[in-house]
């Protein structure tokens, strides 16, 4: 999960479907990914494209912390 850009979204009212559409991928897709059901996360080059486009004032490492929820 990404507890930094999640926070981060809403703050900016910045919504799933903008990355998705950005993205040029499935919403579900994001979502998956956002919340941290597909364990690979957003690739380095997503991840560049939603900050430079959505959160450039952030720092790319801040931003793209993984929280690893242990069960």
């Amino acid at each position: 999960m990404y507890k930094n850009l999640l926070n981060v979204m809403k703050l900016k009212n910045v919504t799933a479907v903008q990355i998705s559409n950005l993205l040029e991928c499935r919403q579900a897709t994001t979502s998956d990914k956002l919340n941290g059901k597909v364990e690979c996360g957003f690739y380095f080059s997503e991840a560049q494209k939603i900050r430079q486009v959505f959160f450039p004032e952030y720092d790319y490492d801040w931003l793209f912390t993984k929280d690893n929820l242990v069960a």
